[in-house]
């Protein structure tokens, strides 16, 4: 009976977490005006960097953690994999608030250490960035 339990309340994690995802990306596409149906005029520089950092971090905060198939974060996935030469792997582990990140070891994961956690973030800053700044418009 405890076996069920685990598992519902890990079905309405991940739901919930989809929930917050979809309600912010929603947001999001009221703010570009894609909903109303017309072109965006173009945007001044400096505004578009504000719109690329603010996604970059949208995508990084509940994107990334949540496990999305979103084309955007495959791509940073991969870019990152590559960049890095190994797999990681981005989770919240249950009941703690911070996320951890993991270093693939054929079976076995792997914490990374605090140090190497900062830098392997920072990167993924960086490459969220890139890509958001080259898919948008």
């Amino acid at each position: 009976m405890e076996r069920q339990s685990f598992y519902t309340r890990h079905m309405l994690l991940q739901y919930g977490r989809q929930l917050i995802s979809s309600r912010k990306l929603i947001r999001y596409q009221r703010l570009l005006g894609r909903e109303r149906g017309y072109d965006p005029l173009p945007v001044p520089e400096e505004q578009r960097k504000l719109m690329v950092e603010r996604i970059t971090r949208e995508v990084v905060d509940n994107l990334i953690f949540s496990g999305s198939e979103n084309p955007v974060v495959l791509e940073v996935r991969d870019r990152l994999d590559a960049a890095l030469g190994e797999r990681l792997v981005f989770q919240y582990p249950p009941g703690e608030v911070d996320f951890k990140i993991f270093r693939i070891r054929g079976e076995d994961f792997e914490e990374v250490a605090p140090d190497e956690r900062h830098a392997i973030m920072g990167k993924l800053l960086d490459l969220t960035r890139q890509t958001v700044a080259e898919t948008m418009l």
